[in-house]
């Protein structure tokens, strides 16, 4: 899911959205509360109508960016206390008023507000927050005036300690919600520990229901997600990463900024059949990305047709039972000198897939987070 903070995806029109395949874009609640406000998108019909965008929706519960973005006052049984960006002030945003917001913007997924606590951090904060969102998210589903029209998610967490998780997903699992988030995670935390938090999660989640694992946006980690069950993805990270003049390719990422760019007549990726791809050089984006706004929109456009074509692409392998084909193939391109980072050949091995053929054997000085 591309990720469109303040209703849209930066840079590209909805139209471009649909002409690439985007089936279901993720807005902010925090974002959209404050600028338009909640009360405004309902007044104008949702933010379907709002944005001119017919296909699905999902707004986070706001609780993330409070973490995030700005200076905490407290986190209590009632809700998070922060700072108002507008005049200072303290305010409170509570489950129901998440909920009652995330209701008046109209998304077909909703999130539940959770106690977002960084993976970094270890001690008595990671249990209270898992137990609180426990909590919270009952008083989540009392609060949501539109379950047969919006489908609620509830958010799994408890750090990296797989009793809090294993506590956390029974505890969700329980209430019978719609799908499924697995939270709190791409927050710094070794790529070791991240997979083996999604592959316990997964594994004891329904198989009948979404399971979303928040905030991961690389390529690399999707399939290895995908490998352990997952099924929904958002992240800034391709648009982000246009706009710093860099594109997704199969190999990697290419840097259009580099000078080795200004004279390159070949498309970003020869493979790709994006508009793009189709019509500008490397040489034309590189003169861009460096002076032109146009040259981050063409990067953006360029990256979401790499991520919508990648998921398509494993979906369908998935469904016509090639998915461990299409994993040799993506990391034989990735790494076509065979030095898969040991994390992946672990997680793979954990999902039964076989990937001898495309790993070397592991040497300790390879980088373990590439």
């Amino acid at each position: 899911m591309p990720v469109g903070t303040q209703g849209t995806i930066k840079g590209l029109a909805t139209s471009q959205l649909e002409e690439i395949g985007c089936q279901i874009i993720l807005g902010n609640t925090y974002h959209l509360a404050l600028r338009p406000t909640s009360e405004l998108i309902d007044e104008l019909g949702g933010l379907h109508k709002f944005m001119n965008w017919p296909r699905a929706l999902l707004t986070d519960s706001g609780g993330f960016q409070m973490v995030s973005l700005l200076h905490l006052a407290d986190i209590t049984e009632k809700g998070v206390t922060f700072q108002s960006p507008v005049d200072g002030k303290p305010m409170l945003l509570t489950p129901e008023e998440s909920i009652q917001i995330q209701n008046r913007i109209g998304a077909d997924i909703i999130m539940a507000l959770d106690d977002v606590v960084k993976t970094t951090i270890t001690g008595p904060r990671i249990e209270e927050a898992m137990y609180r969102t426990l909590r919270w998210i009952d008083r989540c589903i009392a609060a949501h005036s539109r379950p047969h029209e919006q489908n609620l998610f509830g958010i799994v967490q408890g750090g990296l300690d797989p009793v809090l998780r294993d506590i956390c997903v029974r505890g969700l699992v329980d209430r019978n919600l719609p799908g499924y988030a697995i939270g709190g995670l791409a927050g710094g935390e070794s790529k070791d520990s991240f997979w083996r938090v999604v592959a316990q999660c997964t594994a004891a989640l329904p198989e009948d229901k979404p399971r979303y694992v928040m905030g991961v946006g690389y390529p690399l980690d999707i399939v290895v997600c995908s490998a352990l069950g997952a099924d929904m993805y958002d992240c800034v990270y391709p648009t982000r990463t246009a706009r710093f003049g860099t594109a997704l390719v199969p190999e990697g990422v290419l840097k259009l900024k580099h000078k080795a760019m200004a004279d390159d007549t070949r498309p970003i990726d020869p493979t790709c059949a994006c508009m793009v791809c189709k019509n500008y050089s490397r040489a034309y984006i590189h003169c861009l990305v460096t002076k032109d706004a146009m040259g981050s929109q063409l990067l953006s456009y360029h990256n979401l047709y790499y991520m919508m074509k990648l998921s398509r692409d494993l979906h369908t392998s998935i469904v016509e039972e090639r998915f461990p084909e299409f994993v040799c193939t993506f990391l034989l391109k990735m790494f076509p000198e065979g030095n898969v980072p040991e994390w992946v050949c672990n997680a793979m091995e954990v999902a039964g897939i076989d990937i001898s053929s495309c790993c070397a054997p592991f040497s300790s000085s390879q980088d373990l987070e590439s």
